[in-house]
C-alpha cells in the first residue's frame, strides 16, 4: 500500500473530522468522519471556503483561522456553534498551521461536543433502566407469592360462607388481588419476546395518531414525516404500544387543547449505549404543554414516577423497555411550552 493511501485510511478511521484548507481558506481535503458530520460528500464540498463549510455563527472564527494561518501557533476554540442546514451543532475546533514545503496550509480538527454529552446522558438512562428492572423483579417476586396465597384463601372462604352478603367481602378481596396482579404484570412488561419483521414506521405512527385523536379530539395532531425513511426491523405491536404511551402522555399533559407534532427523521452515526449505528430513525413527539418539572425530568423513566395525581407512572417506563428491546432509546427534553420525547431506533438488523 502506498504511504498516501495508508495515511488516508488512518484519517478516515478517526472519530473526529479533519479538514485541510489552503492559504485562501479553500477546502482541499476532508476525511470520511468530516463528510458524515457535515452531511456532505467530499465531491460537493471541496473547493468551498471555510464559511461555506462551517456556517460559523461567530464571524470572528474566520479571522482566527487567517491569524493562525499566518502564525506558527495552534489555536483551540471551544463550544463553537455551527449553524448547519440540517441541525445546529456544538463543536471544539483546533487549528494548526502546516506546510507542504511550498505553501502554508491550515489543518482543522473538529470534535463534536454535544454528541459526547448525549452519549453520557444515554449511559445514565440505560443504567436507570437496568436498575429499574432489577428492582421490579425482586419486588414482583415478593408481591406475587403472598398475593396468590391471599387470593386462594379468599376463594376457599367464599365457598364456605353461607350468606351472599358475606361473600361480597371475599369478592372484593379476589378483585383487588387480581388488580394488584395486573399492576405487577404491567410493571414487569414487556415479558413477551418481540416478533420482528420489516415494517413501515409511518404506519405505526399513523395508527398511534388515530388512536390518540379519538381519545383527545380537541388536541391538534400534526404529521411531519420524512418520506425517504426506509423500513425498520421491529415488532409493530410493541412499537405502537411504546409510541402510544408517549403520545398519550403528551395529550394528557395538554388537557383539553394544544398541539402535538409527530416528526420522523433519519440521523447518521448515532451512538446508543456501546453501539454506534450508521443510520437510525429518530421519532420526535413534541407538545406545547406546560412542560415537565425539572425535579422530575431525570426520573420520568422510573416506574411509579408521575407528575399527575391520576397517573400510574408506568407508561414511560414500559415505553423505554419496549424501545430497548429494539436496540433503541427514548430521551426527553422539556421546558415550558415545549416538551420533546425523542425515540431512536437503529435501521440495521444487528441489534436483534
Amino acid at each position: 500500500m502506498a504511504p498516501a493511501q495508508f495515511y488516508r485510511r488512518i484519517l478516515d478511521n478517526l472519530s473526529d473530522a479533519v479538514l485541510l484548507f489552503d492559504n485562501a481558506l479553500t477546502l482541499v481535503y476532508i476525511n470520511q468522519p468530516g463528510e458524515m458530520m457535515f452531511a456532505w460528500s467530499a465531491r460537493h464540498v471541496l473547493g468551498n471556503r471555510a464559511q461555506q463549510v462551517f456556517f460559523f455563527s461567530d464571524q470572528g472564527m474566520e479571522e482566527d483561522m487567517q491569524r493562525v494561518l499566518a502564525s506558527d501557533s495552534t489555536l483551540t476554540v471551544r463550544n463553537v456553534v455551527l449553524a448547519l442546514p440540517l441541525h445546529p451543532m456544538t463543536v471544539n475546533v483546533t487549528m494548526t498551521p502546516v506546510s507542504d514545503g511550498k505553501t502554508p496550509m491550515l489543518l482543522v480538527e473538529v470534535q463534536q461536543v454535544d454528541r459526547h454529552l448525549r452519549i453520557s446522558m444515554e449511559e445514565q438512562l440505560i443504567a436507570q433502566q437496568n436498575a429499574s428492572k432489577m428492582l421490579l423483579r425482586g419486588l414482583a417476586h415478593e408481591i406475587k407469592n403472598p398475593l396468590g396465597g391471599l387470593r386462594g384463601a379468599a376463594q376457599l372462604l367464599d365457598q364456605e360462607l353461607p350468606e351472599q352478603e358475606l361473600r361480597e367481602y371475599t369478592s372484593i378481596i379476589i378483585e383487588e388481588s387480581d388488580r394488584l396482579q395486573s399492576l405487577v404484570d404491567r410493571m414487569l412488561a414487556p415479558n413477551k419476546p418481540a416478533h420482528k419483521s420489516l415494517i413501515n414506521i409511518h404506519r405505526v405512527l399513523e395508527r398511534v395518531r388515530q388512536l390518540v385523536q379519538v381519545e383527545a379530539p380537541r388536541v391538534q395532531l400534526i404529521r411531519d414525516y420524512d418520506p425517504s425513511m426506509p423500513a425498520i426491523y421491529g415488532d409493530s405491536d410493541q412499537l405502537i404500544q411504546a409510541i402510544l404511551n408517549i403520545v398519550r402522555n403528551a395529550a394528557q399533559a395538554l388537557g383539553d387543547r394544544g398541539k402535538i407534532t409527530i416528526r420522523s427523521r433519519i440521523h447518521r452515526q448515532v451512538t446508543i449505549g456501546l453501539n454506534r449505528h450508521p443510520l437510525v430513525a429518530k421519532i420526535d413527539v413534541i407538545d406545547d404543554g406546560p412542560g415537565i418539572k425539572p425535579e422530575l425530568l431525570n426520573q420520568i423513566f422510573y416506574p411509579m414516577v408521575t407528575g399527575r395525581a391520576e397517573g400510574t407512572g408506568l407508561g414511560l417506563s414500559i415505553a423505554q423497555s419496549l424501545i430497548s428491546q429494539h436496540g433503541g432509546l427514548v430521551e426527553c427534553e422539556s421546558k415550558p411550552g415545549e416538551t420533546v420525547f425523542s425515540i431512536f431506533l437503529p435501521l440495521e438488523k444487528k441489534h436483534e
